[in-house]
């Protein structure tokens, strides 16, 4: 069995640890998760239309204005992205000029990646995003900061089974 398949126990569970309304959508973390990331895209699209990104190249470029640099494979295992969403991410980016892509010179197999002059100047443009997001989900810097946090250890240990 994967690692990541939970196996539903053989017994049933007591009655208590399954209220009635247990299996209402709405009672679903995987749902509330679901529809939250839905909705954040939907927040952040329009930011992101004004910088000629869609969410997925932003999550890219957030990684290299973090790195300045990274191969295909680093940015994969970043963003938890496979090489066939990733790639065509990336040619879309160097088609705008945001980025280039280069065959290592030590590793022929390996692909780098870089910001150009124009990525790292869309950056510039793109700090006025997190504080619109802010504003947009209604807490403070601390309480996104904490709950930021909380999902990242739920995405880690999740990952870890």
């Amino acid at each position: 069995m994967p690692a990541s398949v939970v196996p539903i126990p053989a017994e049933p569970l007591p009655a208590e640890v399954l209220p009635d309304d247990f299996l209402r959508l709405d009672q679903q973390l995987c749902f509330a998760l679901y529809s939250a990331s839905l909705a954040m895209t939907k927040v952040y699209r329009p930011l992101l239309d004004a910088l000629g990104l869609t969410y997925p190249q932003y999550l890219v470029m957030l990684v290299l204005w973090e790195r300045g640099s990274a191969s295909v494979g680093e940015l994969g295992e970043r963003l938890n992205l496979d090489s066939g969403t990733l790639t065509p991410l990336l040619k879309r980016l160097e088609q705008q000029g945001r980025l280039a892509r280069e065959r290592n010179a030590v590793d022929e197999r390996r692909v780098d990646v870089r910001l150009t002059e124009e990525g790292l100047a869309l950056r510039e443009q793109a700090r006025q995003i997190p504080p619109r997001i802010l504003e947009g989900v209604g807490c403070t810097v601390d309480e996104l900061g904490s709950l930021t946090r909380r999902l990242q250890a739920l995405r880690d240990t999740l990952q870890d089974r």
